[in-house]
């Protein structure tokens, strides 16, 4: 697995472990890009993917016909 550096503002840095309740800054980072994934995933099987909003959007803007 291919690893990224990042330089984070160490206030920042702080504050994420602490909320985070991890002992390393590489600790907390990888739990909340985690966590960030996962919301992302269960958002996108709940309404579809990018696609499936613009076709539904487009259908919803327009109005029922026979009404």
């Amino acid at each position: 697995m291919a690893k990224v550096t990042i330089s984070l503002d160490s206030d920042l840095a702080i504050e994420v472990m602490l909320l985070a309740g991890t002992r390393t800054p590489q600790d907390a980072v990888e739990l909340i890009v985690r966590d960030y994934l996962a919301r992302g995933h269960r958002t996108e099987a709940r309404t579809g993917d990018a696609a499936d909003a613009d076709r539904l959007s487009d259908r919803r803007s327009t109005p029922e016909e026979g009404r």
